[in-house]
């Protein structure tokens, strides 16, 4: 255990953390929300960074390290639902995302199994990225709507509500589009490390 891994054990608090806040809203609480957000996003900057830099880079952080980014974003992707942000039609796209990914953290595990481990690959981080852009517009959209209305003049509600709107339409957007990523490189690491399943 090394501080990089201590900060990727970190966002599991932080999902449970911002959850609350969006499911039991308050005065500032979706604000709250979005920066602790954007806080577990620097986190998964910063654990990378520190151990790159400090060459501390372990098997145990590269696994978790992509186990928590898939636990944060399916775990708030269903909060989102839950509460009504996403379109209850969504469900059937986020079960889906959701067997990807333990399909993928399935075959990871054979892998280590057998000594073999599997780093994140570059589809796969993109499509974690986009997941992360689309669910810190929608939280923001909540922020914008709710608290901006406590915080700036009456006068600048309508403003407020379509700059809500649109990142709530952006939000949307790149979620099908974090699917269809999904979808690709689901298939990109069946491709590659078909070989395991292959293993006796």
């Amino acid at each position: 255990m090394n501080l990089p891994n201590l900060i990727t054990l970190i966002r599991f608090p932080l999902l449970f953390i911002i959850a609350l806040l969006l499911y039991f809203p308050f005065v500032g609480s979706r604000s709250l929300a979005f920066l602790l957000y954007l806080a577990s996003g620097f986190s998964d900057w910063l654990d990378g960074y520190i151990a790159r830099r400090c060459d501390m880079v372990s098997n145990f952080g590269k696994f978790m390290d992509a186990l928590s980014d898939k636990i944060l974003m399916l775990g708030l992707f269903i909060v989102l639902l839950v509460i009504g942000i996403l379109p209850s039609i969504f469900v059937f796209l986020i079960l889906f995302v959701l067997g990807r990914e333990f399909f993928v953290t399935g075959i990871r595990l054979v892998a280590a199994s057998r000594n073999i481990i599997i780093s994140a690959e570059r589809s796969g981080k993109i499509k974690t990225i986009i997941q992360m852009i689309s669910v810190g517009s929608l939280i923001c959209s909540q922020a914008v709507f709710f608290d901006g209305r406590f915080l700036l003049p009456s006068r600048c509600a309508p403003c407020l509500a379509y700059l809500a709107f649109a990142l709530l339409l952006f939000g949307y957007v790149l979620f099908l589009v974090a699917v269809v990523c999904a979808i690709e490189s689901g298939i990109r690491y069946t491709k590659k490390y078909r070989f395991i399943f292959s293993q006796t």
